[in-house]
């Protein structure tokens, strides 16, 4: 007899287990001056809460420097698990803008995030509503039709900013190959 895996357990059925090493969901702590809280649900095909996912967060420090250039402390990197109702949390600083090849970034944070039913991880760029200057000269977000900009950009809120990740379906997130 050969047994296969479901669709549903494509990435196993463990992923939470063997990734909660380094998943507090702190890239610095909350007390932090100019800390912030981006918060979010995970929402699969059919609109329901994916409750055992995996996020990996990498962005630039303030100044817009991704380690090891910016120095001290600052690793860019926190990881967080889904709870309850697919909701996630990393507290962080905002990432400033970030110059490349005779360009500039907007501020932009990189989620991969890790799921049953998936087979790689997938990628989104999330970026700020309040940064819309940043936005309109960054050289990928720019290039984007409205409905996929809109998707995603993190909405401020008190202490911070949310951004559901939605899998599939009309509601769907950008993502990226990686």
């Amino acid at each position: 007899m050969t047994l296969s895996p479901t669709p549903s357990q494509t990435a196993g059925p463990y992923v939470e287990i063997g990734a909660g090493w380094s998943s507090d969901g702190h890239l610095v702590p909350p007390a932090t001056a100019g800390a912030i809280t981006l918060t979010g649900t995970v929402l699969d095909g059919t609109g329901e809460p994916v409750t055992d996912a995996v996020l990996e967060f990498f962005q630039a420090d303030p100044a817009g420097r991704y380690a090891p250039e910016a120095g001290g402390e600052w690793s860019g990197f926190a990881r967080s698990l889904t709870v309850d109702a697919g909701r996630y949390s990393v507290t962080t600083l905002k990432p400033g803008r970030v110059a490349i090849a005779g360009a500039t970034e907007a501020p932009h944070v990189s989620i991969s995030l890790f799921a049953r039913g998936l087979l790689q991880r997938a990628v989104t760029y999330v970026y700020f509503d309040d940064e819309p200057e940043a936005n309109a000269a960054d050289p990928f977000f720019s290039r984007l039709g409205s409905r996929r900009q809109e998707r995603l950009l993190a909405r401020s809120e008190p202490g911070g900013y949310c951004f559901d990740i939605v899998l599939r379906g009309e509601e769907e997130t950008p993502f990226f190959v990686p």
